[in-house]
């Protein structure tokens, strides 16, 4: 995979945030993921930090497998993006060592045009080049 095939392939990731049809949406995930790929959110430091308060050593969130990777996906969309009150959008060019690739994204609302947050995608790729792993870090 090129540098350049690397930012068609997060443009992608990005893009299948914002899809309002849940039909591409759907296909785009297939296309996106592994069948046993993995998306793991380390949350908002909040989040983290009343998971740890409660005796967990910490807190990851977990969708593993298309039919999760998708309701992950379809959720975010329709909270954030559906309302038409944000759009999520590549922050910083993709990055790429041998299978693993990195971006940094942001999320924009729409109504005040300004960044509300954002975060860091490790995305580790299987040999077909569809993502095996998908470690997002939220800001």
């Amino acid at each position: 995979m090129s540098a350049t095939d690397a930012q068609d392939l997060i443009e992608r990731y990005i893009g299948v945030w914002n899809e309002p049809d849940p039909g591409v949406r759907l296909k785009t995930v297939r296309d996106l993921w592994a069948e046993d790929g993995v998306h793991l959110l380390r949350p908002p430091q909040e989040m983290h930090d009343r998971a740890v308060s409660l005796g967990f050593g910490t807190a990851v969130l977990a969708a593993r497998g298309h039919d999760e990777l998708y309701a992950r996906v379809t959720r975010a969309y329709e909270e954030f993006v559906a309302p038409g009150t944000y759009v999520f959008r590549i922050q910083e060019a993709a990055r790429r060592l041998d299978r693993v690739v990195t971006f940094r994204w942001e999320s924009f609302h729409t109504g005040e045009e300004r960044v509300t947050g954002g975060g860091l995608e490790f995305l580790v790729l299987d040999a077909e080049g569809r993502i095996e792993a998908d470690h997002q870090f939220v800001d």
